[in-house]
């Protein structure tokens, strides 16, 4: 009986440890502009990811009913979501559950972007002002000289090395793979079927999107084929005849969801990869791809995400709430003019 009692015990102990619970949390730019302000929470059961929300999540769902997910991959596959935090806040607000690869952060989102910003300037924008109102100018003359010199010397010293024999510095491991998109969610399965979890149905997911920006998108790429995955949202991305993350461009064989990707113009480093994607993605598929001028870092550094933040909900709300007015931006030739004169679209297999 003792025996019996212990492992009652013991499984009533897992049990408890699977709920879901927050314990941090941060709220990023008043909440975001959308219905529902936002929060930005870690979970002590799901530890390796973030999770953007509605804040008074249970309220919401009341209100609304259960609210569609999303699952996110980072730019250069890291393990860190901060520089996206502006964007995803703001998704939030507009009654959608984003898990995003990284544990919980509470770094500078300006301090990252600055750094960003400086590396790699969109020489198509003509000023670059963030979400805090300071301007980041391009590098000066003499700034983009020295650093010219830098990456000379950096190719010399490697030069001489590989002629000494010497190794060249291991390639740094990425911490991240694309199987964590579909991990967290089944992590958030398995919380919104957990009485006593904060997300105990609370989620939609029979609408879910997998969102990726640049090496994220691979991983994106990687996991499209789960049938729960209903729409994909390429930023900044494309795979091309690259192999990135174990993604080729045999991965757009499996698609089967609507895809659309939204990409900075000739001055995105992923622009020539992009349009080939969408050239090769099969007759079946429907895809809208977006092109502005601003570059590999889109508007995720600008007011509550940007331009970028604004197109992505009206994909999402399109896509996963089934609201038909948000595609005129994809659709309308001249409603995209009208929102935003300089950008370029192309769709196909509407």
């Amino acid at each position: 009986m003792k025996k019996l009692l212990m492992t009652a015990m013991l499984f009533a102990a897992s049990v408890g440890l699977m709920k879901a619970q927050t314990v941090q949390r941060q709220v990023v730019e008043e909440g975001g502009t959308g219905p529902f302000k936002s929060e930005v929470v870690g979970d002590a059961s799901c530890p390796g990811f973030t999770v953007y929300r509605p804040q008074n999540l249970k309220e919401v769902v009341a209100q609304k009913g259960s609210l569609p997910v999303i699952v996110y991959a980072n730019g250069a596959c890291f393990n860190n979501n901060v520089e996206m935090r502006l964007l995803l806040s703001e998704v939030a607000s507009y009654g959608y559950v984003a898990a995003a690869i990284g544990p919980y952060d509470e770094a500078d989102v300006m301090a990252q972007w600055r750094g960003v910003l400086k590396s790699a300037y969109p020489e198509t924008k003509g000023e670059v002002i963030m979400a805090n109102g300071e301007k980041i100018l391009p590098l000066t003359v003499e700034e983009k000289k020295a650093r010219e010199e830098q990456q000379a010397k950096q190719r010399e010293q490697a030069l001489k090395n590989a002629k000494k024999g010497k190794k060249q510095p291991a390639a740094p491991v990425f911490s991240t793979y694309p199987k964590m998109l579909l991990e967290v969610l089944d992590w958030l399965t398995e919380q919104n079927a957990t009485s006593g979890s904060e997300y105990y149905h609370c989620l939609d997911l029979d609408h879910v999107a997998a969102m990726g920006q640049s090496c994220g998108g691979a991983q994106v790429l990687g996991v499209a084929y789960d049938p729960r995955i209903k729409t994909c949202v390429m930023l900044n991305t494309g795979i091309g005849d690259m192999e990135m993350m174990g993604a080729t461009k045999e991965n757009l064989k499996n698609l089967h969801q609507p895809m659309f990707y939204m990409i900075g113009g000739p001055a995105d480093i992923a622009y020539a990869n992009a349009q080939k994607d969408y050239e090769r993605i099969a007759d079946n598929i429907p895809v809208v791809m977006l092109n502005s001028k601003d570059g590999h870092s889109g508007t995720y550094y600008e007011k509550y995400g940007g331009n970028y933040a604004k197109a992505v909900i009206k994909w999402l709300d399109w896509q996963l709430k089934g609201r038909v007015g948000q595609s005129a931006l994809f659709l309308d030739d001249e409603y995209l003019k009208m929102k935003f004169p300089e950008w370029q679209g192309v769709r196909k297999n509407f």
